[in-house]
């Protein structure tokens, strides 16, 4: 009998048998996987945009460094265009990004690449990587032993285990065998597809004031780069492999996904809405790999951590939107709750009551960050009200999960308890915040705003609240600084409150040690010259 099978060898399950490995070297574990490995490069997969959890967690925690600087891309952050005309002039757009990169680093993921290493990895550390196995059917113990049907070649295979972890993406062996499936109110679909080629922005303008601020490693095509509209927004991210990934993603009220659903409906819509990026598409289609396209793309699912030993991780579970591309995150946060658990029981901790307390946590950490995206993209191509939304968003992110799991705390029990009070208040501030974004959208919808940058590198508490995120902090100075989070959090919302001039009324006092941040959004509230500084010295983190 197995220690642990895996079903689906993938970017969640392999990384999940790799962390296991490292905290219980003598385990057995087995991955399952349908795919023949090693996988094409620019594989036929989103989630190629890291941001500080993931980057993280697959950097330092799971210790691949050394792989994601020397055969993978480094970010220049999100990067966001809003709308301008017709849109066939970029330099014509706000743009809201930094001309440096953040102190705590992300990555470009090519997910082929990437998860070959992985399965490399995988192998060399003895774990069992069975690949073009076909899943035929899952038994679900009330104790220890699992069991797994799977077709090689033909040939019906048994595996019995004592954990059994379902990581087969939408494929969701266990959320459907245990009928666990629950729909999304969110509704969004959307298109993804790769050029074979770089595909670089910069090139879009020939405006030297445009051009002056990005060169070299700080080329603005090495972000995530954004194209923002009324109930739409659209991807290009560079990969390693050279090719380039190129996604549409839309709320269904205002864009229907029969609109955008094969390489030449998607051609159509983007002359319509993006006509700049319409033109590159149809200039490189003899050099596109892929395309696919996903209604619905939302999931959800009752439960995710067992007492009877089994787990979901990935979309086999949860996944809401991959707007500032969270998917990785929760593959990390669903990772380290289930090596957690899994290490306790084998080696004989208890780990029944908190698989109940991190299946709750782990919700309400999915649960709270879909405030960021359900009922939002009716903004999403506004201009007056999007900067500032994003920055509050970014702000929340750094100054909760990310917090706590960069700082080591996501399995430390008795720091919830410690902080309850203030994970209500942090959840009530950012609640109100997202339904005054909506509000102001409404007073603004058709309020123009163009040809400018927002360098949020230049921005001092932007980049204070991400290089935090690098600190080391013991138990008291953790406690010192989720409190100064939470008060530099309340304090900005009174004041965008009052920038708003929504008149809206804030459900909670102002922090009595008051922080003056005016300054550091004013830019975002009242428009934004251009500011052009030397760069400073590139490093590809």
């Amino acid at each position: 009998m197995q220690d642990v099978t895996i079903l689906g060898g993938g970017l969640a399950g392999l990384s999940l048998a790799i962390q296991l490995r490292q905290k219980l070297p003598k385990a057995s574990i087995m991955v399952i996987e349908k795919r023949k490995h090693p996988v094409p490069e620019a594989a036929h997969k989103v989630g190629e945009s890291t941001v500080e959890v993931a980057a993280h967690y697959f950097g330092t925690m799971l210790g691949l460094k050394d792989h994601i600087n020397a055969d993978q891309l480094p970010k220049l952050g999100l990067r966001f265009f809003f709308p301008a005309g017709d849109n066939s002039q970029i330099e014509k757009r706000l743009e809201l990004g930094g001309q440096r990169y953040a102190p705590c680093p992300s990555y470009q993921l090519d997910r082929g690449r990437f998860e070959n290493h992985l399965g490399d990895l995988c192998i060399e550390r003895n774990i069992d990587f069975i690949d073009q196995a076909n899943i035929k059917d899952v038994r679900v113990a009330r104790g220890d032993a699992h069991a797994v049907d799977f077709d090689i070649n033909g040939e019906i295979h048994t595996i019995e285990s004592k954990w059994l972890i379902d990581a087969s993406g939408r494929r969701a062996f266990l959320k459907r065998k245990l009928g666990m499936q629950k729909e999304s109110p969110h509704i969004g679909n959307a298109a993804w597809f790769r050029f074979s080629n770089r595909i670089k922005i910069d090139d879009w303008s020939n405006d030297p004031s445009w051009q002056s601020a990005h060169s070299g490693l700080t080329a603005r095509w090495y972000s995530t780069n954004h194209f923002m509209g009324e109930g739409y927004w659209v991807w290009i991210i560079p990969l390693s492999s050279g090719s380039t990934s190129i996604g549409i993603v839309a709320a269904q009220e205002f864009h229907s996904i029969s609109d955008f659903n094969s390489i030449d409906k998607a051609t159509t819509w983007l002359e319509k809405f993006e006509p700049q990026l319409a033109d590159v598409v149809k200039d490189n289609r003899e050099n596109l790999q892929d395309f696919r396209a996903i209604k619905r793309y939302a999931v959800e699912c009752d439960q995710v951590f067992s007492r009877h030993r089994w787990g979901i991780t990935g979309e086999a579970g949860f996944f809401h939107d991959p707007f500032y591309s969270p998917g990785s995150d929760f593959i990390a946060f669903g990772n380290t709750f289930l090596t957690d658990l899994i290490s306790r029981d084998l080696s004989g901790k208890g780990f029944r009551i908190r698989a109940f307390s991190y299946d709750r946590i782990f919700k309400r950490f999915y649960y709270g960050t879909c405030t960021a995206y359900q009922d939002q993209y009716c903004m999403f191509g506004n201009p007056t009200v999007m900067p500032v939304k994003i920055l509050w968003d970014y702000l929340i992110y750094w100054s909760i999960t990310a917090f706590i799991f960069m700082q080591d705390r996501m399995c430390e029990q008795t720091m919830y308890m410690r902080n309850l009070g203030r994970l209500k208040r942090l959840g009530k501030v950012n609640h109100f915040m997202q339904e005054l974004f909506r509000d102001w959208h409404q007073q603004t919808k058709d309020r123009p705003r163009t040809d400018g940058v927002i360098d949020i590198s230049q921005m001092q508490l932007i980049r204070e609240m991400n290089a935090r995120l690098l600190e080391d902090l013991d138990a008291k100075s953790f406690q010192r600084r989720f409190a100064a989070n939470l008060a530099q959090l309340e304090t900005l919302a009174h004041e965008i409150a009052i920038e708003s001039g929504m008149n809206k009324e804030v459900p909670f006092d102002l922090p009595a040690n008051e922080l003056v941040l005016a300054d550091s959004f004013e830019g975002v509230f009242h428009g934004h010259q251009r500011i052009r500084v030397a760069p400073e010295p590139v490093t590809a983190h």
